[in-house]
Order: structure tokens, then sequence, then C-alpha cells
């Protein structure tokens, strides 16, 4: 297998209501029903609205505790409780908090990089539904919404996928062979992470690149959903 991962080039500013659809098929034109098609959450969420005037945040008296302890703005620690289902873990300054999703992160994805000062963006609300939405209008393939995390117990952050649509989020290699013809047992391989990984390459933030077409993979065409990748407390070790 050989892939092709293009950084698309020429996007404009995204803006609350703009239809990005259109603006990826005018900075892409070349997207075809054998694409993935790879697109940053930030982008999603500015054409979406999932953009926060801070000034209209108020901080309630939680908040601003943590903020003290945190070295944080206690409108940023408000917008981080609202979005959250529940904090995991607080220390040394560091949120990490499980969204509504039921996604893992620093800040509950609260992110204020790329946005006018004064502003944070949100996940979108249905991120799924919004790859489903940028699918129908590409007329690709497939589309996964990606976003940058952390990982426990390794450094540095890499491109995950939080929505997807055409294409399934993990391949199941249980009951299958490996080379010694021994069966797997455990193999789930989480694809759309990997391609979500794999576009990041190209993906670069500060050259203004949110996304990326992807060329070349094999994959049957599913309905796809990026809360397959969550895994159920009924089998987290850590919970």
């Amino acid at each position: 297998m050989r892939l092709q991962i293009s950084g698309v080039e020429g996007l404009p500013e995204v803006r609350p209501g703009d239809d990005l659809s259109a603006l990826i098929r005018s900075a892409a034109p070349d997207i075809s029903t054998d694409c993935i098609v790879v697109v940053a959450q930030k982008v999603v969420s500015k054409a979406e609205g999932a953009v926060v005037d801070l000034a209209s945040i108020e901080p309630s008296d939680f908040a601003r505790r943590l903020a003290a302890s945190s070295n944080k703005d206690p409108r940023i620690v408000e917008l981080i409780l609202r979005e959250s289902r529940r904090i995991v873990k607080m220390d040394r300054g560091l949120i990490i908090a499980e969204t509504h999703h039921g996604f893992v992160a620093a800040n509950a994805c609260v992110d204020e990089s790329n946005v006018p000062e004064g502003c944070a963006t949100v996940l979108p609300r249905d991120p799924d539904r919004s790859a489903r939405a940028l699918r129908e209008g590409l007329g690709c393939g497939a589309v996964i919404v990606c976003d940058t995390f952390g990982r426990p117990w390794r450094e540095g952050l890499v491109n995950v996928a939080i929505g997807v649509a055409g294409i399934s989020a993990l391949e199941d290699l249980r009951g299958t062979a490996d080379r010694s013809g021994r069966a797997l047992r455990s193999t789930v391989v989480a694809i759309a992470d990997e391609l979500a990984a794999a576009a990041g390459l190209v993906m670069r933030k500060a050259a203004g690149v949110p996304l990326a077409v992807i060329r070349g993979y094999e994959w049957s065409s599913t309905p796809g959903s990026a809360t397959d990748l969550i895994r159920g407390p009924e089998t987290d070790l850590f919970r």
C-alpha cells in the first residue's frame, strides 16, 4: 500500500456561519470519492460558531478558586467546567477533563490559539455529525475531524479522530491469523486515529494548513463514528 497525504493550503480565515465545504472545495477542487479528507477541529468549530467570547463568561466562585490554584484565567476555567462531564485530574496547574462527548483531554479541549484575542473555541457539539455534513458537502469518500491530544505516559501531542464519517474508526482483527497462523485475540486497530496522526504531519499549525487529503488508502465504506474509539468504563482499568 502506498499513501499520498497532501496538506491543503489557501483556505481563508473561517468565520462563524461560513460554508466550510464550499471553502474546502475552492481550495482543493480535485477532492473525489477515493479521498479521505482530514479536517482540523478548529476550523469546524469556527464555522459552526463554537467560538466563545470570554467577556460573556461570569466565573463561579468554584472556578475562581481553581483559577487561583492553576494560574489560569477564571473565565477559561469556568468554560472548561461547562464543557466537562467530569474532572479527571487537577495537578500542577493542569486540568484534565472528560468532555460531554466522552473525550478525555487537557482543558476539556477549550483552546485560545488561532482565535481573536479574548475568545476561545470549544469542540463541535456533535463531531460525527460535522464529519457527515462535510462528507456530503465535499462528495469525498470519508471525512475525519481531528484534534491534537496529549497521551498518558508519553510526551508530545498527536492528532486523533474526534469525528468520523464514511469509514470505520476501528479495524477489528480478532479472529484473524497472524503470519505464523496464530489467531489474534485482542488486536483492534484505531484506523481513524492512525490516519489523523499521519495527516498531522502535513497540517502545520503555524503555516495555516488545517486540512489534508489522503489518497491510496483502501477501506470499506461504512457510516463510522468516533465514539467507537472511546473506551467504556467497564474496560477502563484506570477509572
